[in-house]
C-alpha cells in the first residue's frame, strides 16, 4: 500500500443540488481524482456533518455504502476512510464491512481506523462514547478482533467491550488487507500505529508536524518497529482557483460562514485558525504543502475540497499541482 497523494471527500452541500444528485456528484469527484493521479479516495465517517465544515443537519452519507458505490465507479484507486469510528461498529461487523469492499473493488479497500470523538451522534444517536481512555481501550481491544479476522484467524475474545467466538471472516481476497491509522495524539493513536498500521495519517496542524514525526520516532523504537516501514501522509484543508486572489476570496468567505473572521484576528490568532488550510492559486498550494508539511519529513499529503470540489475540473487542478511533489 502506498498512499501519497490522496483526495477527501467531506462535505455533501452541493448548491443547487438535490438529494438525488448528491452521490452522482460524489462519484464524478472520485472519477476526477483517479484520472489526475491520486492514489486513494477517502470519505469521512461521520453521520452528522462537523462543526468545522457545516452544521449537524447538513447532508452526510453513511461510509460503507458510499464506498461500495465508489467502488463500481472507479478502477484504480484505493478506498477507505479517514477514518472510521471504532466506536459506532462492533469489530466483527467493521472486519467484514471492510473485506466486502475489497471484493467488492477487486482489492483496493484500506482499514482506516480511529478511536471516535465526534460526541454529539454518540449522544443523538445513541452509540456509547465514554471517556477518552474508554475509547482508546476499545480500540486496542476491537483491534485484537479485527486485524486477526483480516488475515483468515478466527478470534475468541472475551473483553471488557466485545466479546467472539472463532469469528469468521469469508470469503476474503487477501490476508494483508492494510491497516491505516489517522489522528494526533503521540502516546496512543501513534502507539497503536508503530503496532499494527501500515500508514499513519496526520490530524494536527501543519506547525506541529516536525514535534509529531519525533514522536512517532520515539514510538516506534519503543515498539521495535523500523520507522521507514510506517508510511505518512497529513490531512489539509485546499482551498483553489486559478486565479489565487479568488481562492484567498473563497477562504475569507468559508470561514466568515463558519463564524470565524480573519480580518477581526491579530496574526498570531489567524495563524492558528488557518494551520491546516492551504489556500491560493495550483502554485500557491503546492508551494505551501511543500515548505509546510512535505519538507518536513511526511511522505504523502490527503487533501479535502470542501469549498469548491464539486466543481468539474477543480479536483484534477489540485491532484496535477501536487503529485509531481509526493512522487518518488
Amino acid at each position: 500500500m502506498t498512499i501519497r497523494l490522496g483526495y477527501q471527500i467531506p462535505n455533501f452541500t452541493y448548491p443547487g443540488r438535490v438529494p438525488a444528485e448528491i452521490v452522482p456528484t460524489v462519484i464524478r469527484q472520485a472519477r476526477e481524482a483517479e484520472a489526475a493521479g491520486a492514489d486513494a479516495v477517502f470519505v469521512m465517517d461521520h453521520f452528522y456533518q462537523l462543526p468545522g465544515i457545516g452544521d449537524p443537519d447538513d447532508p452526510m452519507l453513511e461510509a460503507y455504502t458510499l464506498l461500495g458505490a465508489l467502488a463500481t465507479a472507479t478502477e484504480r484507486v484505493q478506498l477507505s476512510t479517514l477514518v472510521t469510528g471504532n466506536t459506532y461498529r462492533n469489530p466483527t461487523l467493521l472486519a467484514k464491512a471492510v473485506t466486502t469492499l475489497d471484493l467488492v473493488s477487486a482489492g483496493r479497500a484500506v482499514l482506516g481506523l480511529g478511536a471516535g470523538w465526534f460526541e454529539l451522534e454518540h449522544q443523538q444517536l445513541g452509540f456509547e462514547f465514554g471517556t477518552f481512555t474508554d475509547r482508546f481501550h476499545r480500540l486496542e481491544e476491537a483491534l485484537a478482533i479485527i486485524l486477526p479476522m483480516l488475515r483468515g484467524e478466527r478470534p475468541t475474545v472475551s473483553g471488557e467491550w466485545y466479546r467472539t467466538e472463532q469469528a469468521i471472516n469469508e470469503p476474503r481476497l487477501r490476508d494483508d488487507l492494510p491497516l491505516l491509522i489517522g489522528g494526533g495524539g503521540e502516546k496512543k493513536t501513534f502507539r497503536y500505529a508503530a503496532r499494527h498500521a501500515n500508514h499513519l495519517n496526520l490530524i494536527c496542524n501543519a506547525s506541529d508536524v516536525p514535534r509529531k514525526l519525533d514522536a512517532l520516532d520515539a514510538r516506534c523504537d519503543e515498539e521495535g518497529r523500523d520507522r521507514s516501514t510506517l508510511e505518512t501522509s497529513f490531512l489539509g484543508f485546499v482551498i483553489v482557483d486559478e486565479d489565487g486572489d479568488a481562492a484567498r476570496r473563497m477562504h475569507t468567505e468559508m470561514l466568515a460562514s463558519r463564524g470565524i473572521v480573519l480580518d477581526t484576528m491579530d496574526a498570531a490568532t489567524r495563524r492558528l485558525a488557518t494551520d491546516r488550510h492551504f489556500v491560493g492559486s495550483p502554485e500557491d498550494v503546492a508551494e505551501q504543502v511543500k515548505t509546510r508539511v512535505l519538507d518536513a519529513g511526511v511522505d504523502g499529503f490527503v487533501f479535502n475540497l470542501v469549498a469548491n470540489g464539486h466543481v468539474p475540473g477543480v479536483v484534477a487542478m489540485a491532484c496535477e499541482a501536487l503529485s509531481p511533489l509526493v512522487r518518488p
